[in-house]
């Protein structure tokens, strides 16, 4: 079965993605919510020996000095878990030249959020960074609830295509609800120790990183960044006009020469440095999903690679990449 998310917006496109998740993801990521980011919970568990990476604040400082080795107490997962998807919905994300766009990665990332932790009582709510403003989904239950903000998701208008009317298109629309804004309001809405996951491209301006560290202060949390292969590197073809969705500018560059490729290419890999800086500093799990890649494979060795960084056999600086 394919692992790309279709293009339509049915509700049999949605199904499919279900059966897809959790034919492919389910059996592998066994644990509950614990699959996407292990050790999540409220109630003290099992002590074991501090790993490179682990939370502090965690400690076992009584084992700890029994042992004379640090220690640290595991949690046992909680029996309903609150699950926050925070979505950017931005015009950004209405771009892809691969298999899909971006904006069907974060609908991907937020099924597969969804799918593996509403189960049990658990609960899944949302905040939408949508053209106009934030929306929010109140947190629910059950499978119904996963599949209808997934219609909400898949149904967001998608900026129009750029033209002479693009300013006055994007001033009647009103500004885009910014990740700093959506991240300002989650800590009111998620009152309860739970799962906070952000899927974004990362892009907007300076401020969020922060608020994020904030949020990972009580929550669990997991970045998933979508990407498209084109924000890294430009292919030779002659004369190209870029557009940006967010303002409606536009402007020609000339591809075939090398000096204007590399200089882009270096100014993309310092961008995306800096947003995985952002997120080290934060201390959050970051996840890639890439528009030429298989999304479903990624969660499997991002899961794979953050089990191993839990029994010490990879770096902590292997999962922020």
């Amino acid at each position: 079965m394919s692992a790309r998310p279709g293009l339509a917006r049915g509700q049999a496109a949605l199904r499919h993605l279900e059966l897809t998740i959790t034919r492919r993801l389910d059996g592998l990521l066994q644990g509950d919510h614990q699959g996407l980011v292990p050790g999540s919970g409220s109630d003290p568990g099992e002590g074991r020996v501090y790993q490179p990476g682990d939370d502090v604040r965690r400690m076992d400082w009584n084992l700890t000095a029994r042992t004379t080795v640090a220690h640290v107490r595991e949690t046992i997962a909680d029996r309903e878990l609150e699950t926050w998807v925070v979505v950017d919905q931005s015009a950004s994300l209405d771009f892809g030249t691969a298999a899909c766009e971006k904006r069907d990665l974060a609908l991907a990332a937020t099924a597969a959020v969804g799918f593996l932790t509403a189960r049990a009582g658990n609960r899944l709510g949302a905040l939408l960074l949508r053209p106009g403003g934030l929306v929010t989904v109140p947190p629910r239950s059950g499978r119904d609830s996963v599949m209808a903000l997934l219609q909400r998701v898949a149904t967001t208008p998608r900026a129009h295509t750029p033209g002479p009317s693009t300013a006055k298109r994007l001033a009647e629309r009103g500004p885009t609800a910014d990740l700093s804004t959506a991240l300002r309001a989650v800590g009111p809405l998620a009152r309860r120790r739970g799962l906070v996951v952000v899927i974004s491209d990362f892009l907007d301006p300076a401020g969020w990183e922060r608020l994020l560290r904030s949020v990972r202060g009580r929550h669990e949390v997991l970045a998933v960044e979508v990407l498209d292969p084109r924000e890294l590197e430009l292919p030779p073809v002659g004369l190209l006009t870029l557009v940006d969705p967010e303002t409606g500018r536009r402007i020609e560059v000339q591809t075939a020469r090398n000096q204007v490729r590399r200089r882009y290419a270096e100014a993309a890999a310092g961008q995306r440095a800096e947003i995985a800086r952002a997120l080290r500093s934060a201390a959050v799990p970051h996840l890639t999903l890439r528009t030429d890649r298989d999304w479903l494979l990624d969660i499997v060795r991002f899961v794979a690679l953050r089990r191993r960084l839990r029994t010490g056999l990879v770096a902590p600086q292997a999962v922020h990449r």
